[in-house]
């Protein structure tokens, strides 16, 4: 058994049966070795941004990390960007980064770079492997590491030699690890906690993130809420959140900073559950960086990767709320929707919301022209919402990849700008050739319109025909998706008017496979 099969075995051993691959020459002995395991779905991204966005997507739906497979440093260096996201949304991921064999590094051939130092920053594990002999126990510790917390990054690199040559006589890949459990608030903060909430009643919220915004432990949050008054936040960026009809309804912390700073200017005392200390996302000349108003206590229930939903059942057993006490819920009522008329943000995420069928998972990275989607889709039919968490773009559409990948049952609907969507836009050809059930909604104003308002929050202003305009539209040429999206396999058409686009959005909703809808805002 060579080093490469024996990494073959111990992720397959653990559960990781995913690979999204970018491989180069110094992989091929890995690559030969997983098409010897058919266990082992292998798929393929015409971009290093596509296979780990896609594993953060797969990783968002499953709770569990898939594999990536990436071409030396430069091509982990392709991949950095939705690393970064995945690692700012607490997703787990096992990156295999392939270097030259050892004693290749020395003649600094054209590919040589300092892989380790690369993966640092957004990995919180990274090791080179040193041998054949190694691969297994390395490859158990990476895994060990992708599933602590919560879900973290670890990345190990394999040099061509430590994949080709034999392991010792008799060696066998580690057995299965078992993941630790998470760790669970202190006692102390949990009576914290609860001191705050009754003292403070109303005053005081509930800072929801992680794992917090879905299943028990959101609903527990809700029947906290219901118990004592206490307001429910969710932070502006989050990996996943459950929303919709008969679940816990809970807003998010405005992007903005002025609509932040009065979401939150009532606050006496916020109760941080798998969340951070809210902070805006930019610096801006005399705005705050700390969105919490002055004189705001804050406290910590459960720190990010911790357990959040026990820490919520100790807070309810301190409060005195009994087991099945009521949560909240939203009204069954069906928002309208315009119906004619011309295309906008605003117009395309009421009808979505409309339309959305039910379980359906939303990637959404329609930044500016999307931002009505969230208060449009609060009772629509039960979803699950996942986010641009790390502010890097070009995260949409791969992380649809992996979503669809991890939930071939479900609709996967991408709502997408598309100025980001040109990061990454080979992530279309990857779900043409899976077959996956993707439905991307492009929200085509052709320009980076956020950068627009940004100029503005920093005190500046793009002149109408300078240079700034420039490097602001996407004008001259124009994008066309259509175009686009059907030279990648993706069957594509346009809408300019609202008729259109629920003709269309209803046609996409029941295609089988991926179908791209261009609404010309």
């Amino acid at each position: 058994m060579t080093g490469a099969e024996s990494l073959c075995e111990t992720l397959l051993s653990n559960n990781v049966n995913v690979c999204f691959a970018n491989p180069g020459t110094s992989e091929m002995h890995f690559v030969s070795a997983l098409d010897r395991q058919p266990e082992m779905r292998c798929i393929l991204g015409l971009f290093e941004g596509v296979a780990t966005g896609a594993a953060d997507g797969y990783a968002r739906m499953m709770q569990r990390p898939a594999a990536t497979l990436l071409h030396l440093g430069a091509g982990l260096a392709n991949g950095l960007a939705n690393i970064h996201n995945a690692k700012r949304a607490g997703s787990a991921m096992v990156n295999i980064v392939g270097d030259h064999a050892s004693y290749h590094l020395k003649h600094d051939a054209p590919l040589t770079s300092d892989i380790v130092s690369l993966a640092k920053p957004m990995s919180h594990w990274v090791r080179r492997t040193r041998s054949a002999a190694t691969v297994a126990e390395d490859a158990c510790e990476a895994i060990r590491a992708s599933r602590e917390a919560g879900g973290q990054i670890s990345t190990l690199i394999l040099p061509a030699d430590a994949a080709w040559s034999e392991l010792p006589s008799g060696q066998k890949p580690r057995s299965p690890h078992v993941p630790a459990p998470l760790a669970v608030p202190s006692q102390d903060e949990v009576r914290d906690a609860a001191k705050a909430i009754r003292a403070n009643g109303p005053g005081a919220l509930l800072l929801l993130g992680g794992a917090a915004l879905r299943g028990q432990a959101l609903d527990l949050a809700g029947t906290i809420s219901c118990a004592t008054g206490v307001r429910l936040l969710a932070e502006t960026s989050n990996q996943r959140m459950e929303r919709g009809r008969n679940r816990v309804p809970i807003a998010r912390i405005p992007y903005s900073v002025a609509q932040a700073q009065a979401a939150l200017s009532d606050v006496q005392q916020l109760v941080l559950v798998g969340a951070r200390q809210p902070v805006a996302f930019f610096a801006y000349p005399n705005m705050p960086s700390v969105l919490m108003p002055e004189g705001c206590a804050c406290i910590q229930l459960a720190a990010p990767g911790q357990d959040v939903l026990v820490g919520l059942q100790l807070l309810a057993q301190e409060l005195g709320i009994p087991v099945g006490a009521p949560s909240l819920r939203l009204q069954n009522e069906v928002a309208t929707h315009p119906s004619t008329g011309p295309l906008t943000g605003a117009v395309v995420s009421r009808i979505l919301a409309h339309y959305l069928p039910e379980h359906a998972i939303i990637c959404d990275e329609g930044l500016t022209e999307g931002r009505e989607f969230p208060a449009a889709s609060l009772n629509a039919a039960p979803h699950d919402y996942l986010q641009l968490t790390g502010g890097a773009i070009g995260m949409g559409l791969p992380l649809a990849v992996g979503a669809a990948v991890a939930c071939p049952e479900r609709k996967v609907i991408s709502l997408q700008g598309d100025g980001s969507a040109m990061y990454t836009l080979q992530a279309l050809w990857t779900q043409a050739r899976e077959s996956l059930d993707c439905l991307t909604i492009i929200l085509a104003n052709r320009s980076y319109a956020i950068l627009h308002g940004e100029m503005v929050n920093v005190g500046s202003s793009a002149l109408p025909n300078g240079n700034a305009q420039r490097m602001l539209d996407l004008e001259n040429p124009a994008l066309d998706w259509t175009l686009i999206a059907q030279g990648m396999g993706v069957e594509a058409v346009q809408a300019r008017t609202a008729e259109e686009f629920i003709r269309q959005l209803r046609a996409g909703l029941s295609a089988p496979g991926p179908f791209l809808i261009e609404a010309l805002i």
